[in-house]
């Protein structure tokens, strides 16, 4: 009997369900009486225990092929580890769902939970809005002929009401860190923490190195702030957050954001819907209608935060004597060295970066093009906006006022700003 893998059934289990038949679908597969199958399915379906992302669903002593501990050496948490037979053991106290032990992992001994096939009668209906969000890293993800209005006409073509560039919402937290930063480094030797983007390098800080919390920047995810701001807009949507990061997973699911995004699929995935559909992007219609500025554009790549920030601070703020100097790392070691040196007083910068992907969200695990490539192709991107800071793009000034904010600096009030805050 051939061998099935798991994101071949997730493929069959989505063409299944637009065709409307995925309950034979799911019955013929359980009709292999294979367990592990079986797991396959529970998993791709959006089953198992509703906050856990990573799942071990076989034992693996080490012998299955891997050239060596891949996933124990990806953890940056010490999570994983090998119980008295040598099997491969998650620390659900210490796991936090980054997703980089399922990548390394050669034989789906580990894998993530896949949430969109629940979501595929809402979209086929059509009767609740639902809006596709997606990551600054995804422009050049799905082929050289597949422009961001391609993307939207592909979405639109799976059922979902709309595409937002979650880069409008990352203009709107650069104004929110600049205030921050404006507020908090009055003088040399104050530094802040930003801690927007990546749910790995928060995951650090608050499990590792809970010294520098109070230096965090308590500011949302852009795309905590995307599903936020959707919501308040049309309060009966859904929102379905589409990246190359499988941690996204995990943060939607964190107990103070719950509420911004109900579905996170990943890039790879996104693919697998598109051929299990019969979709192909790259021949369809242009859709195009965003506005980011090019702040937003580059949050995708290491170093994208700190300029995007640095030059909104610059211009809504150019009285200020003391200037953005930062500092970015990326990768999950370097990280834990920029915030080790942080804590031995061996950093100068004011303002700290992390990603915990080499090269930033362009070099996620679930990414389908080469992080330089990507990279690259987010530097052309940014190039092309119109504004560079969003407090010269009228559109994202247009977005604040419909969401209530009639001043910048409305962003830093923390009854007014509530649904851009968290708290560490």
């Amino acid at each position: 009997m051939t061998r099935l893998t798991y994101n071949q059934i997730f493929k069959d289990l989505v063409k299944a369900a637009y065709q409307g038949n995925l309950p034979e679908e799911i019955k013929g597969l359980e009709e292999r009486n294979d367990k592990e199958v079986d797991k396959y399915i529970t998993y791709a379906t959006g089953g198992g225990e509703a906050n856990k992302v990573v799942f071990k669903i076989k034992d693996c002593k080490n012998d299955c092929g891997c050239e060596s501990e891949n996933c124990q050496v990806a953890c940056l948490l010490q999570a994983i580890a090998r119980d008295e037979y040598g099997n491969v053991v998650i620390r659900d106290k210490s796991c936090s769902h980054c997703g980089q032990c399922v990548e390394v992992c050669e034989h789906d001994c580990l894998i993530d939970k896949k949430e969109f096939i629940p979501l595929v009668d809402t979209l086929r209906d059509r009767k609740v809005p639902v809006f596709a969000i997606v990551a600054p890293a995804f422009i050049g993800q799905f082929g050289p002929d597949v422009s961001p209005g391609k993307i939207r006409a592909a979405l639109k073509r799976l059922g979902f009401y709309g595409m937002v560039e979650v880069a409008l919402f990352a203009d709107i937290l650069s104004f929110r860190e600049a205030l921050e930063f404006d507020s908090h480094v009055q003088k040399q030797g104050d530094f802040v923490l930003t801690s927007m983007c990546c749910p790995i390098w928060v995951s650090m800080v608050k499990k590792v190195y809970q010294r520098l919390i109070p230096h965090i920047s308590p500011s949302v995810s852009p795309m905590v702030a995307c599903g936020r701001g959707l919501k308040k807009l049309h309060p009966d949507a859904k929102v379905v957050f589409i990246g190359p990061c499988i941690a996204k997973k995990a943060e939607a699911k964190e107990e103070d954001v719950r509420d911004a995004v109900d579905v996170v699929i990943t890039f790879k995935e996104l693919k697998q819907i598109f051929e299990a559909v019969g979709i192909k992007p790259a021949e369809l219609e242009e859709d195009d209608k965003e506005h980011s500025s090019t702040g937003g554009r580059i949050y995708a790549r290491s170093g994208g935060v700190s300029e995007a920030v640095a030059d909104t601070l610059k211009r809504i703020r150019p009285e200020r004597n003391i200037h953005i100097q930062a500092v970015q790392a990326h990768g999950v070691k370097e990280c834990r060295q920029l915030l080790q040196n942080v804590l031995d007083g061996k950093v100068e910068a004011n303002f700290i970066e992390g990603m915990g992907c080499k090269g930033g969200c362009v070099g996620g695990p679930h990414v389908l093009i080469d992080p330089e490539q990507g990279a690259e192709k987010v530097n052309e991107y940014g190039e092309e906006a119109n504004s560079l800071t969003a407090a010269d793009n009228k559109y994202v000034l247009a977005l604040l006022k419909s969401l209530g904010f009639n001043e910048i600096d409305e962003l830093f009030d923390p009854k007014k700003a509530k649904m851009f805050v968290r708290k560490f």
